[in-house]
């Protein structure tokens, strides 16, 4: 396993997601629920920001790796998935929504894997529109974690839960688009099975 600045970024990013959700289990004297808020909203931009920064240093400094390039999506999809689980049991997300996030990227990271080891992984690289769900769902988490009125005037909630509609959208919609570009060796390699 290789070791440099940006895996151990990624790495960072993994050992944040427990804090993301442990705050909300501490007892109420030790921290109370609007700086759980808080709390949890900052460690999950604190790891978003590693998100885009490991990669950024890592083809910056040519230290891109295989093993780099499995753990940085791995990292990023438990860092959604443990915040949108707190957010459902906290009754801020509706459990569909959250269940079709987490199922797309499951499915999603299935078919990668599968078209990688079939040679062609290509077909499914990711997307200028999975780049804009990604930048939706990063934003509406923090804002559903935040749960509060920012500045004075922005309901956090209400945003979040909208960021939140348009990034479940656009999840549905990128994975019909990465299906449809897998779809003909998809259908080859059944054939072939026959």
């Amino acid at each position: 396993m290789p070791f440099n600045i940006p895996i151990l970024l990624t790495w960072l990013r993994v050992a944040l997601i427990p804090l993301v959700v442990g705050v909300y289990y501490l007892p109420t004297p030790w921290l109370p629920v609007a700086d759980r808020n808080m709390a949890s909203t900052l460690v999950f931009i604190v790891a978003a920001i590693t998100d885009w920064f490991d990669g950024f240093l890592a083809r910056r400094w040519n230290q891109t790796s295989a093993f780099g390039a499995f753990l940085d999506p791995v990292a990023d999809k438990l860092m959604v998935a443990g915040a949108l689980l707190v957010l459902v049991q906290l009754d801020r997300v509706n459990a569909i929504l959250a269940f079709i996030i987490i199922g797309r990227e499951i499915a999603i990271s299935a078919l990668r894997e599968w078209m990688a080891q079939i040679g062609a992984s290509k077909s499914v690289a990711v997307s200028s529109l999975g780049k804009i769900k990604t930048a939706a769902q990063m934003t509406a988490i923090p804002l559903l974690l935040f749960h509060d009125i920012l500045l004075g005037a922005v309901d956090t909630q209400v945003w979040g839960e909208r960021l939140l509609l348009i990034a479940c959208v656009l999840t549905v919609w990128s994975m019909c688009y990465y299906l449809k570009l897998a779809w003909p060796l998809i259908k080859e390699k059944a054939g072939s099975l026959d």
